[in-house]
């Protein structure tokens, strides 16, 4: 009995193991709020962070910003002897009499974790470094910017701080963009710069406006966030979209497969937070960073707070009607940026420790009583979850996993009524993104 007894632990522990990852608790513990609240205090002290403001000053201006967030992130580079590569990525942008008045070197600030066993596949977090008040083209007045975006900004800086201690198969951006409130002109720049590189982007994950948990509306919410997400490619072909028509996918592209990957590894590892994915690319009539990588075809998302207070953002700092206008460093909270960390955080290792998304994953069964689906081996995948969901449903919802095979029929279940897709499985467990099928079964 004592033997049987024992076996029945061990199983029971293999099993809650082959499910969870006990780092990903380490990382979420390891997310230090005093620390967020440090940088995002240091950030705000620059006094302005606007694109077009003093390059020279070592105490204001975004010169000196980017300079403080490189130093940062050099530090935590010589912490895990010498781990990131820390440098300027640089873009020209010329006059252009709307939000560019002079023309300016926008100044992003790019530290790269490389990964083991793919360093040329890159999971990137990125925050914003430039700030505004409520004239786009004002860079001399105080413009704090807490929340938009030093929260953010300083959530990168400690997801950099936690994940550094690591090793991941895949390599880690840590990124701080400039020139969002003028044109998304950093997010363009580092986008060319990985296409003109070669860089296979798994994803990106910009991080606008992380620490407000009263809206303008009055609701206070410290756990709900959103993940913004475009539904399908702007660069498909005309091909692609015609067959859309005919064999599904309107929500299903791969920028919307990684919201849906956040969401999963949010509900497993903090399941007292509540993400909800918001089926647009970003807020109304709005943009983010996330939106330039989308336009060049790489997936990314927007992660950023339930509850928006429009009164702290792009404005003067004053008093009207006693409402206080600004984005100052007392309305921002602290534990939730660092929450909200903490989900970027479990989403990048979760991917840096997983392999590759299935490719050319292709469906059959049309007028047959079964789904039939086949994909390309995975190197380094153990196995692989087929998963299929209802065509109203945001989740994947069942799934069946195989070993030693690329390909499986899914008998009793009609092609009409559900949506699929296949993921890979490392041998730690860890999972890749779904991939929706692209392409029919011809034989």
């Amino acid at each position: 009995m004592k033997n049987i007894l024992s076996l029945l632990v061990l199983l029971f522990v293999v099993s809650i193991n082959a499910q969870t990852d006990t780092r990903m608790y380490e990382i979420i513990e390891n997310i230090r709020s005093e620390r967020i609240k440090k940088d995002i205090t240091t950030l705000v002290n620059f006094g302005t962070r606007h694109s077009l403001s003093d390059t020279i000053s070592n105490t204001r201006g975004i010169g000196a910003a980017r300079r403080w967030i490189k130093s940062e992130f050099q530090k935590i580079s010589s912490d895990c002897d010498d781990c990131l590569d820390v440098f300027y990525q640089k873009n020209w942008v010329k006059k252009n009499n709307k939000r560019i008045i002079h023309d300016v070197m926008i100044v992003n600030v790019v530290a790269i974790q490389k990964g083991i066993k793919f360093p040329n596949r890159y999971i990137i977090m990125s925050g914003d470094i430039d700030t505004r008040v409520s004239d786009p083209n004002n860079y001399k007045s105080d413009s704090p910017g807490a929340n938009d975006n030093a929260s953010g900004m300083a959530g990168t800086l400690e997801a950099a701080r936690v994940l550094s201690k690591y090793k991941f198969e895949n390599s880690i951006i840590y990124a701080g963009l400039s020139g969002e409130e003028q044109g998304l002109f950093g997010g363009r720049g580092l986008a060319v710069h990985a296409k003109e590189n070669g860089w296979e982007i798994i994803g990106v994950l910009n991080n606008d406006m992380i620490g407000n948990i009263k809206g303008v509306d009055g609701v206070i919410d410290n756990r709900t966030f959103r993940i913004f997400s475009e539904p399908t490619p702007v660069t498909e072909t005309e091909k692609q979209r015609k067959e859309r028509r005919f064999y599904g996918g309107e929500v299903d592209g791969s920028s919307r497969q990684l919201a849906r990957f956040i969401y999963k590894t949010t509900k497993k590892y903090m399941p007292e937070m509540r993400p909800k994915m918001i089926y647009r690319l970003d807020r109304f009539g709005r943009g983010g960073h996330h939106r330039p990588f989308n336009d060049m075809g790489f997936p990314g998302v927007r992660i950023m707070e339930m509850h928006e207070n429009y009164t702290q953002q792009h404005q003067d700092i004053r008093k009207e009607n006693n409402i206080e206008y600004g984005d100052l460093l007392r309305f921002v909270n602290f534990e939730y940026a660092k929450k909200l960390t903490a989900v970027n955080a479990i989403s990048l290792a979760s991917i840096g420790w997983a392999p590759s998304s299935p490719k050319e994953v292709k469906i059959g069964g049309a007028i047959e009583p079964a789904v039939k689906l086949q994909w390309k081996e995975v190197q380094g995948a153990k196995g692989y979850k087929i998963y299929w969901r209802d065509t109203t449903s945001p989740t994947w919802d069942y799934y069946k996993y195989v070993e030693n095979t690329t390909e499986l029929t899914l008998s009793g279940i009609v092609i009409d009524n559900f949506f699929f897709g296949v993921s890979s499985v490392g041998e730690n467990g860890h999972e890749s993104i779904v991939s929706f099928p692209s392409g029919l079964i011809t034989n």
